[in-house]
């Protein structure tokens, strides 16, 4: 629950996949799952239903621990491009430019990441990466 909402999920896993077709095609494949996401807010209900396959034992427990663990990590690391980046902002949106600015917006960070000397913000690292060619190489230079 937060921001006025409800939430509840429901995980299922299944290692009964001998009907699968094509499942020799990945290796160790052994459990397929589900999680189920019910939202509930202003008065309003809302489903979504999302199915993986994966090497996860059948267990659960273990799967909704791992897809919340996987998507932290992912709204944490959006929420740095977001504020560091600004990456929600952009008005690039032609072809393949969203997909390549993106990886490019994701190697700026880990480079920035690996650069320890100052104790500043990823975005004031940037900020100086722009503005300081000598840190710029240092940046880069890993």
């Amino acid at each position: 629950m937060g921001h006025g909402k409800i939430e509840i999920r429901r995980y299922w896993t299944t290692s009964d996949i001998d009907w699968l077709q094509g499942r020799e095609n990945w290796k160790n494949l052994n459990t397929i799952c589900m999680v189920e996401r019910e939202r509930q807010f202003d008065e309003k209900t809302e489903k979504e239903t999302s199915y993986y396959i994966g090497r996860i034992s059948n267990d659960a427990k273990k799967f909704g621990n791992a897809v919340r663990s996987h998507w932290g990590i992912e709204n944490s690391l959006h929420w740095v491009l977001d504020v560091s980046f600004r990456e929600d902002e952009s008005r690039i949106r032609l072809g393949n430019a969203p997909e390549n600015f993106a990886v490019l917006r994701h190697i700026a960070l880990n480079m920035i990441k690996k650069e320890t000397t100052p104790k500043k913000s990823i975005k004031s690292k940037r900020v100086r990466a722009g503005w300081d060619n000598d840190y710029l190489m240092k940046v880069l230079a890993g």
